[in-house]
């Protein structure tokens, strides 16, 4: 076989002779002319399917030789099928002038109906025809109103013009968005008054506009203030500081998240080289802060010297006072000199011109501002606490706690850690949680309000003991803790308590109370309706649900409005107390060994059950009563009260023939010295 062997149309060809220089522009017959698509986009009218779509047109390769392109081909090199043109509507006779440009040729359709890019397109519908004479553009209903100019017919339409917008404009609900430096890094800045969020993130080239995992964001109602920086103070000598003529910076001062719910004060410093932009900047973020009305302008401020280590007057001055000032708080600061002072003052001043009170102290401090507080609104308002079905009246009056004391459970059990600048911040930003009060009576007589503990046997005996031996300073608590667990003194009496029916958790359930907590919200509910049943006539909860009454010998009795979490007990006494519930959980440590109630307390300081013990009873209540075993054969009235309203009374544990002892109440840290006491839930007392 030679080289000529195989077909033909596998043999190379053989190359072309190139012509003469005056034949090159000649027109080819019978090859199609060289065609190349140019793809403008045309914006389509809105409704239609496509948005953009491009525009294919045809032109020649070369306009030496003015020959028009050859129409396109088949894959055989035949013409493809001509479609028939569609009849057009009867158009109204042209009027006079200069006559209107041709119209456009048609676009050939590709194959099969699509574009170069894959999608369908759709014939473009007909455009309507032009008004007819006399009439306006748009009016659709006869000539123009009189007064009303027509344009001549023939004229073109004038294009609407759109409104410029300004760079970095917002409306009521639109983003603001610039290209700021934060750190000498360029960062991409933006700010959505609808989510009510500031973030930023590293934008090194126009590409990088989209939010990464680096991106820093901050809600507005975190933001502690923002002021205009003083550039002349600055200095930078990184090149990219030197191209900006004269530098504009404005600084976001802010809530920083810490670990364990710790807050930290931070501040971030945009900078720009446009000084309208920082000042847009600038009125935006204020014009959104001023919104926030939750938060307080003018502050009474308590500060006890003497609570915990006497440091409450140097953390007000180092932590507090320079966040205060940097939030235009005004306060107004009164040092306490003695006990029950800031009660006292409470009941004579006058709060209408203040947001709130502060407190800087213990848990003392706390109950004695609440006990000036409570009994000031009632008296205002002519209620009398001591009176059984005694509505109390909520003060629209805050209090804030600066934890400056021995222990600071309601400080830790609100705010979650015991940090100063923690809860100034928690104060600045106006965060405020609903607060359960329960008042404490002996023989009619209103003795206490209780907000956190009400302990009776171990927790009695404690702050009985540790009351003498202050000079001892924080240590005596441990002291006198080791010395009661040692003496294992248990006390016998009566409990008897009213269940809390209305209440959607339970003191098991493991859920902690946070704010905007559901149980709480869902529970109030149900107890207002509840309250709102005999005003029609109805039966109230109370009256129908039968008290239950429970004796024997008890090593500790305690009722808590809240967990009672301290730094040594970072769960509490009950983790799954409610703030704002309407209840009271109550926990009953019956008798047993030293070695099982030992177990009992190491469970406070771990995340295991501590109600998972046979002697542990925990119960959520809305009202109790205890009475001791020497108390019983002395108020006979009550007993027989008791008896006709409590029914059978529990036989599981009958009474022994053992000396009677009594032990005290430790009510929010102070001493009761009354052993027999009711505890109510009065309505409405939700601070």
């Amino acid at each position: 076989m030679g080289a000529a062997s195989g077909p033909e149309w596998l043999l190379p060809r053989p190359p072309r002779k190139p012509g003469p220089p005056e034949a090159r522009g000649a027109r080819r017959p019978r090859t199609p002319a060289r065609v190349a698509f140019r793809r403008p986009w045309r914006i389509r009218p809105p409704g239609s399917s496509l948005s953009l779509r491009p525009v294919r047109e045809a032109l020649p390769s070369s306009t030496r030789g003015g020959c028009a392109p050859e129409p396109p081909t088949g894959r055989r090199g035949k013409p493809p099928p001509r479609r028939p043109a569609l009849p057009h509507p009867a158009s109204p006779p042209r009027p006079p002038g200069p006559s209107p440009p041709p119209p456009r040729s048609p676009r050939p359709l590709p194959r099969r109906g699509r574009s170069a890019y894959g999608v369908t397109q759709r014939p473009r519908p007909a455009p309507p025809p032009p008004p007819p004479p006399g009439r306006a553009p748009g009016a659709a209903n006869g000539p123009a109103p009189p007064g009303v100019r027509a344009p001549p017919l023939g004229a073109p339409a004038r294009p609407t013009r759109r409104r410029r917008r300004v760079p970095g404009a917002m409306g009521a609900a639109e983003p603001l968005r610039s290209v700021l430096w934060v750190k000498r890094q360029r960062c991409a800045v933006s700010l959505d008054p609808a989510r009510a969020l500031l973030r930023w993130w590293r934008s090194p080239g126009p590409g990088a506009d989209t939010p990464g995992a680096d991106t820093c964001s901050v809600p507005i109602s975190e933001i502690i203030t923002v002021e205009e920086t003083d550039v002349n103070r600055k200095h930078h000598t990184s090149g990219k500081w030197q191209k900006m003529e004269k530098p504009c910076a404005f600084t976001v001062h802010c809530v920083k998240r810490a670990r364990r719910h710790r807050w930290k004060w931070a501040q971030v410093t945009f900078w720009c080289a446009d000084a309208p932009l920082c000042h847009l900047w600038l009125q935006t973020l204020r014009e959104l802060l001023e919104k926030l009305t939750s938060r307080p302008k003018h502050l009474l401020v308590f500060i006890n010297p003497f609570g915990g280590k006497g440091h409450g007057k140097r953390i007000y001055e180092r932590k507090v006072a320079p966040l205060f000032a940097l939030a235009s708080v005004t306060t107004e600061v009164i040092v306490t000199e003695r006990a029950n002072h800031a009660k006292d003052i409470m009941y004579e001043i006058n709060t209408d011109k203040y947001d709130g009170v502060v407190c800087v102290g213990g848990d003392g401090m706390f109950s004695e501002v609440l006990h000036g507080l409570i009994g000031r609104t009632q008296r205002l308002a002519g209620v009398d606490p001591s009176q059984p079905r005694a509505a109390l009246v909520a003060s629209p009056l805050r209090i804030g706690i600066i934890p400056a004391g021995s222990t600071d459970c309601v400080c830790f059990s609100t705010v979650g850690t015991n940090d100063a600048e923690t809860s100034a911040l928690h104060i600045i930003v106006g965060d405020s949680l609903p607060m359960d009060v329960s008042s404490v009576h002996h023989a009619g007589a209103l003795l206490r309000y209780s907000v956190s503990l009400l302990g009776y046997g171990f927790y009695g005996d404690i702050i009985k003991d540790s009351e003498s031996k202050r000079w001892m300073g924080l240590i005596r608590y441990d002291f006198s803790g080791l010395k009661t667990f040692l003496s294992h003194h248990c006390y016998e009496g009566t409990v008897s308590f009213l269940p809390a029916q209305h209440t959607v958790g339970s003191p098991r359930d493991g859920k902690p109370c946070r704010a905007g907590c559901f149980v709480c919200r869902q529970s109030r509910r149900q107890l207002e309706e509840e309250q709102k049943k005999p005003l029609y006539g109805l039966e109230s909860a109370e009256e129908l649900e039968e008290w239950q009454v429970i004796c024997g010998k008890f090593l500790a009795i305690n009722a808590t409005n809240m967990s009672c979490a301290c730094p040594r007990s970072p769960r509490g006494l009950s983790p799954a107390a409610h703030l704002g519930d309407g209840s009271s959980d109550l926990i009953l440590i019956r008798k047993c060994s030293r070695f099982n109630f030992l177990r009992f307390l190491i469970r406070h300081t771990n995340q295991c059950d501590q109600f998972d013990f046979t002697f542990v009873e925990v119960y959520r209540v809305k009202k109790f009563q205890f009475m001791a075993k020497h108390v019983e054969d002395e108020d006979t009235d009550l007993k027989d009260r008791g008896k006709a309203r409590f029914g059978h009374i529990c036989s599981d544990h009958p009474s022994c023939c053992c000396a009677a002892s009594s032990s005290s109440w430790n009510c929010d840290g102070e001493l009761l010295n009354s052993s027999t006491i009711e505890v109510r839930k009065p309505d409405a007392a939700h601070w």
